[in-house]
């Protein structure tokens, strides 16, 4: 029998970090962000407690100029959004044949599937090394705001990512107490683009299905 997963509420947790921060210096927060929509709320929050290092690595995202547009984003968002410590953005290697080779075989695959994880597992990766390098006090994502994204998957990588390398995790799940309807009603405040797929190009062929799905239902011949 497959053992049962316990619940853990990561919100909690991450409060309960930012409750023992020490009152005499600002940490360093290395922040790997995905987009702008999802970083609003995020760096909202964040940016009360920490000096935030914003990086963005995403080679799932398809097609190059969408990755570019993201990347845009999120530089006019953090340029708009009024932040209480400084917020730098670390503009990441793009090599989308990175993303491409450990999708391999696993193209149909839905999302929160092994593909996913593969590809949060990626970013993460990159991310936790360069933290480490820097010497950040922690490093945790935006991804799991997204109700799309599994928080416990997230954590765990990122906890066992960081016992590697030698990094200290901030644990989270930002969808909790209303931070993705925030992070909604924050896109609409700034005009912010809000991507209807992923990233990749197998989300966005899953997108375009189910829209053309959709269509067939409501314009039936």
């Amino acid at each position: 029998m497959t053992p049962v997963r316990s619940k853990v509420n990561y919100q909690i947790k991450m409060e309960q970090i930012i409750s023992a921060l020490p009152s005499d210096r600002v940490p360093v927060l290395f922040l790997h962000a995905c987009c702008a929509p999802c970083s609003s709320y995020v760096l909202e929050t964040l940016s009360r407690y920490f000096k935030i290092r914003l990086f963005f690595y995403n080679p799932n995202i398809f097609p190059e100029e969408e990755y570019r547009y993201r990347l845009s984003e999120v530089k006019r968002l953090i340029a708009e959004l009024p932040l209480q410590n400084p917020v730098e953005v670390i503009d990441g290697d793009y090599f989308p044949e990175q993303f491409t080779e450990l999708a391999r075989g696993l193209e149909n695959e839905p999302e929160r599937g092994e593909r996913c994880k593969r590809c949060i597992a990626l970013r993460l990766r990159e991310t936790v090394i360069q933290a480490a390098n820097e010497g950040a006090d922690f490093v945790t994502t935006t991804l799991s705001i997204s109700p799309h994204k599994d928080a416990a998957f997230i954590n765990e990588k990122g906890v066992e990512l960081c016992n590697e390398y030698g990094a200290v995790w901030l644990y989270s799940d930002f969808k909790k107490k209303g931070g993705y309807l925030r992070s909604i009603e924050l896109s609409k405040e700034y005009s912010l683009y809000r991507q209807d797929f992923c990233g990749c190009v197998y989300s966005k062929a899953a997108r375009m299905r189910e829209i053309e799905a959709q269509s067939s239902q409501n314009n039936p011949h």
